[in-house]
């Protein structure tokens, strides 16, 4: 009987580790996949900057999809932004929102996969409009 329980004891013990390897394998992958790649705080000297219209693609600039995404138009075509995120910015859905505005911002970046993959974002203020 001791020699059973000794067996059994043991193998529980193996599970229990091979089981706890796995969890903490898995939670790494998690995080890991979370990271996202962040943009630049100064544009790259050697490439161009461009100021350009952006605003939630679906709502503003006509882009399908059923969630709320930050995009660009460029020579008048949207695309799809990587590298940030729309409530980076701000409440998307406030008054001045990327959903109820188009803003003008300042990026770097170009043009992959008909996605603009952006390294340097940067919202311009809005203009103040002058009451008549």
């Amino acid at each position: 009987m001791s020699n059973l329980f000794s067996l059994f004891h043991s193998k529980h013990k193996i599970m229990k580790n091979y089981f706890l390897g796995i969890l903490c394998f898995f939670a790494t992958l998690t995080v890991i996949a979370q990271t996202e790649k962040s943009k630049s705080t100064e544009p790259d000297k050697n490439k161009p900057v461009i100021t350009a219209e952006v605003s939630c693609g679906q709502c503003q600039l006509g882009l399908p999809g059923k969630t709320c995404d930050l995009a660009i138009r460029i020579d008048k075509k949207a695309y799809f932004i990587d590298g940030t995120k729309i409530d980076s910015h701000g409440d998307a859905h406030a008054n001045d929102g990327f959903c109820n505005s188009i803003r003008k911002a300042k990026v770097q970046g170009e043009l992959l996969n008909d996605r603009y993959q952006v390294t340097y974002f940067e919202l311009l203020p809005e203009k103040v409009k002058k009451n008549k």
